[in-house]
């Protein structure tokens, strides 16, 4: 496969940038608690000035939270370079291989942009995975320590969502090999100077976007409407919390946030893995054509 082939000839870039992603993660996932601590120490000060102290806690809080901005300014920085030097690279070769194997222009240059989408996959998709996955994780080990009745309420949910965006991604992957032909029949179209079917092949482009744009608003919403179960449940249950404060109420909302947000990117998500998967079994027939690469891993 392709796109294995890239993962394993670039891995240590790749794990660099994701190495810092997590570092900007898991800082974010547990500032929550800290902060938390901090706001109870703050309204105990503000009642007893002379037996509560806010300075430690104030100071562990800003650490974690340097470390995030640490985290997210270090992927930011190496992010568009690596991949604008990968894509560049692979590119290359791309064009190369096909050549060598007499494609036709039309073939190379559709493959060639192609292949952009892996690296779209990668600079994106991949953080956004690891932000999901550390999120969810996170949050609902985080809620275990507060209440435990919350987290299982989390994780009840967890199953469904996971089934409705598989059979969301199912969809789209027959979608996106429509599409992908259709982008490969343009550049034949356009090294023939056949403009007579350019509206044609746009007009065919609408139906299997349309579907996809279904597609994703079902699993969005789908998911969304489970996650009313969480927020229901959670209403009860924050009442019942033992030792109740406002510290701890606010790392809870703060952790039950984290794990509802981190179903929103799902759609586009199913969406890129949909044309990564399309885009490995059009190039499984491939010679492996990375094996020149310049770019150091």
């Amino acid at each position: 496969m392709v796109f294995k082939e890239i993962a394993i000839k670039y891995k240590y870039s790749i794990a660099l940038i994701l190495l810092f992603v997590l570092i900007e993660n898991v800082s974010f996932i547990i500032e929550p608690t800290f902060f938390g601590k901090l706001l109870d120490s703050l309204i105990d000060h503000f009642y007893d000035h002379e037996k509560v102290d806010y300075v430690y806690p104030l100071i562990i809080w800003i650490i974690v939270y340097l470390i995030n901005v640490v985290g997210g300014t270090l992927h930011r920085l190496f992010n568009g370079s690596i991949y604008s030097r990968m894509y560049a690279d692979i590119a290359t070769d791309v064009v190369i291989d096909s050549k060598s194997h007499g494609d036709q222009f039309s073939k190379v240059l559709v493959r060639a942009e192609l292949v952009k989408e892996y690296i779209v996959f990668l600079k994106e998709r991949l953080p956004e995975v690891m932000w999901q996955l550390s999120a969810t994780a996170g949050a609902i080990i985080a809620l275990f320590f507060y209440d435990y009745r919350i987290a299982l309420v989390c994780l009840a949910v967890v199953a469904p969502i996971a089934y409705i965006n598989n059979l969301n991604r199912k969809n789209v992957t027959r979608l996106q090999k429509n599409i992908h032909d259709n982008q490969e029949e343009l550049f034949g179209l356009i090294e023939s100077r056949d403009t007579s079917k350019i509206g044609q092949f746009y007009n065919n482009t609408i139906a299997p976007k349309t579907s996809i744009a279904r597609w994703n608003a079902f699993g969005y919403s789908s998911v969304k409407v489970l996650l009313i179960i969480i927020f229901i449940g959670v209403l009860f249950i924050c009442v019942d919390v033992d030792k109740f404060t406002t510290g701890r109420i606010y790392s809870i909302v703060a952790y039950l946030w984290t794990f509802i947000a981190s179903t929103d990117y799902l759609p586009e998500l199913m969406e890129s893995l949909a044309s990564v998967k399309d885009l490995n079994q059009r190039f499984s027939g491939d010679e492996k054509i990375y094996e020149n690469s310049t770019i150091p891993s």
